[in-house]
């Protein structure tokens, strides 16, 4: 048996790296094979040799991520204990290696997963960036970051928001109110987004000046997007035509990043989605860049995963002979 005792500054500084919450110990004393035992400014570390290691790695992530602005909620610590467990640390070592923070007007974002610091680092290098996969991986919710900071840095005078309106066709003139009025419900998570970075009342003055500006993706047609930092939602509901339409607005000192989920296509089955079909078509263009998230960049609530990982099996359900069915 090995043991390790760990001090930190002050009994704050440990709290924040479990969430101070004994269970988040108790979880990570089930996964990781060793006990723990935490008083004041102290955590001490009981096991064999190699678990214990692990244990101390952990914490030596976690002290990490604490420094870089992450405050770790009780899904961040399992998510970090069951990287450990699975014997991937140096997923961890990559993401918070070199600090990538990107700083709104309210908060400072950091990507909580190695999939998520590899897709802000291609919006920093690229134009054209396509975001792809499941619902709560922060596709969308980094894009608006990024938006929100170029925007504040100067490096871009306007932001775009757009997203196929599918349910409503192409008859919004029929639904009542004024343009933003009717396109709002389909930009909620856009807004949502936006509000968590910016104050209210500056996103209502930058929308009223146009800075700022939300349309549906029918309006974008005949239009160059120059100096813009534009965001297409929701791309998996766009057919190969108005994808075409919609990328070949980039104008000059522009960036697009296109974000969906090909499982959640909502299209008429005639219709062939846009976003199945891109990568087919773009993917050897450099400057355009294709991020494919998986489940372990899922940064909902644990459930989730599991959710969408349940989906997985039923959807390729492995035959006795281990080969898909």
């Amino acid at each position: 048996m090995a043991t390790k005792t760990l001090h930190y500054p002050n009994p704050r500084h440990l709290n924040q790296l479990y969430g101070g919450r004994d269970e988040n110990l108790a979880f990570a004393e089930r996964h990781l094979g060793v006990k723990l035992v935490s008083r004041e400014d102290w955590v001490k570390i009981e096991g064999d040799e190699k678990a214990v290691a692990r244990a101390e790695e952990l914490f030596g992530f976690l002290n990490e991520a604490r420094g870089q602005g992450v405050a770790i909620r009780t899904p961040d610590f399992h998510r970090f204990v069951e990287t450990i467990a699975r014997g991937e640390s140096a997923q961890l070592r990559a993401l918070f290696g070199e600090p990538l923070v990107i700083a709104t007007q309210r908060k400072t974002i950091v990507p909580k997963t190695l999939g998520q610091k590899l897709y802000l680092q291609s919006m920093q290098r690229s134009p054209i960036v396509f975001g792809i996969g499941p619902a709560g991986t922060g596709k969308t919710y980094l894009a608006m970051a990024h938006a929100v900071s170029a925007l504040l840095n100067n490096q871009v005078q306007r932001i775009i928001l757009t997203r196929p309106a599918v349910e409503a066709g192409e008859t919004l003139g029929f639904l009542p109110g004024d343009l933003r009025e009717k396109i709002l419900p389909y930009l909620r998570p856009l807004y949502d987004a936006m509000h968590d970075m910016i104050d209210a009342e500056d996103v209502a003055r930058l929308t009223e000046k146009g800075v700022i500006e939300i349309a549906p993706l029918a309006y974008m047609r005949g239009r160059t997007l120059s100096h813009s930092f534009v965001i297409l939602d929701e791309a998996q509901n766009t057919t190969p035509e108005q994808m075409m339409m919609f990328l070949t607005r980039l104008g000059e000192d522009s960036r697009m990043v296109v974000t969906g989920d090909i499982t959640q296509i909502d299209l008429p089955r005639t219709k062939l989605s846009g976003l199945l079909e891109v990568g087919r078509i773009l993917r050897e263009i450099p400057g355009i860049d294709f991020h494919h998230f998986s489940g372990a960049d899922v940064v909902r609530h644990p459930l989730v995963l599991k959710i969408i990982d349940a989906y997985e099996r039923y959807k390729n359900p492995i035959t006795p002979a281990g080969e898909s069915a």
